[in-house]
């Protein structure tokens, strides 16, 4: 009998001490499971690529989540953490009318949109399902003239201008700009003018511009002076909520002097324009 009792209480300290903490590679476990080994992993077939439609497979990383049950989940919310929106080596149309033209008037305030995307204007809205990061990065086309001229002289006045370029998002649904993030903060430090009036004394409509960046332009070589193939490049991110979207880019085209050759025009998106947004969801 006695022999049976240390029998049972030899083994109800193993299981206690089993159940306890488990090691692996090691026979003092620091933490309830613990893993030993500089270069040992933990492998959980229930993650992998083949098995979980959220796991981004080969040469991505895919973010684990703990949810309130404590269970490991990938993508927060179920949905995949990191997708790709929008990658579009040419994302406006590459006319030159009056759809994509920004006329210069002088030093006054404010954007205007410009440029249609290819295919109409929601052919690449995209859908959040949930709160996101985005990740804009872009490269869009202009091209400049002498706004006096029908047939689209090239700028001979030798004065710099200043060509700065943006992106906002509307409401797919309202077509309403966007102008806060999903926290209710400005955007950018908003509400920024997209929409200017003629005399470029009023605003017309205000959204959260994005990806902010600009250059200056000089026809140093007078009327040989180049006039098309320039970019504007620029990067940025902000947070959004759930719902429809549209990207849309907003410009203005600004000089000191406004004399001599007079205001000029130029188009937003005549040539290439490269379009990426990335979403990093978050619970």
């Amino acid at each position: 009998m006695m022999k049976k009792l240390i029998f049972i209480f030899m083994l109800l300290f193993l299981v206690v001490n089993t159940f306890a903490q488990v090691g692996i590679n090691t026979t003092n476990p620091q933490q309830a499971v613990h893993v030993a080994g500089a270069t040992e992993n933990v492998r959980i077939d229930g993650l992998n690529e083949t098995n979980n439609s959220n796991n981004l497979g080969s040469g991505s990383t895919s973010i684990v989540y703990v949810d309130a049950n404590g269970d490991l989940i990938l993508g927060g919310t179920g949905d995949a953490n990191v997708t790709l929106l929008i990658d579009s080596d040419n994302y406006l149309e590459d006319v030159e009318n009056p759809t994509n033209v920004i006329i210069q008037t002088g030093v006054n305030f404010g954007y205007n949109p410009a440029g249609d995307p290819i295919g109409g204007l929601f052919a690449n809205s995209f859908t959040l399902t949930g709160n996101a990061i985005l990740e804009i990065n872009y490269s869009v086309s202009w091209s400049i003239y002498n706004e006096i001229s029908l047939e689209k002289k090239r700028i001979d006045d030798l004065r710099a201008r200043v060509i700065q370029t943006g992106i906002y998002f509307i409401d797919t649904v309202t077509e309403v700009p966007i102008i806060n993030d999903v926290d209710g903060n400005p955007i950018n430090g908003g509400p920024w003018c997209i929409d200017t009036n003629a005399s470029g004394t009023g605003c017309l409509e205000y959204g959260g511009l994005l990806a902010l960046t600009g250059q200056f332009y000089n026809n140093g070589d007078g009327k040989n002076g180049a006039y098309k193939g320039f970019k504007n490049t620029a990067s940025d991110y902000v947070k959004l909520g759930p719902g429809t979207y549209t990207a849309l880019f907003a410009a203005y085209l600004q000089v000191e002097d406004t004399s001599g050759s007079g205001a000029a025009k130029m188009y937003l998106g005549s040539g290439k324009d490269e379009l990426q947004i990335v979403a990093y969801y978050y619970d």
